[in-house]
């Protein structure tokens, strides 16, 4: 008897109430700096890395080559992503922000 797929083509990329899959490929919800507002967040891994940013946390640049965090505010749209440092994102909370942007 042939194996059956515990997931058909159609079942694939969905969670059970019909949303959108929870992960990294469209982001995961966390507060942001101020906590008041809600943030989408990314993990950039280094291989994908490949300009320069400046972290807003710490005012450091972001080579390439180094796995950081894009986050922007739900409300927000594609000019307001940030790239952070892991740290200065884990930290965000414990100290401000260092650089702020128009």
């Amino acid at each position: 008897m042939p194996r059956r797929k515990p997931w058909t083509e159609r079942q694939v990329g969905r969670s059970q109430e019909g949303n959108p899959p929870i992960g990294d490929v469209f982001g995961r919800r966390e507060a942001g700096p101020d906590s008041d507002d809600m943030y989408i967040v990314r993990t950039i891994p280094g291989s994908r890395a490949i300009k320069t940013y400046r972290c807003p946390g710490c005012d450091h640049e972001i080579p390439p080559g180094v796995a950081h965090i894009v986050a922007w505010a739900i409300d927000g749209g594609e000019d307001d992503r940030r790239h952070w440092h892991r740290g200065c994102w884990n930290g965000r909370r414990t100290r401000r922000i260092t650089r702020r942007w128009s």
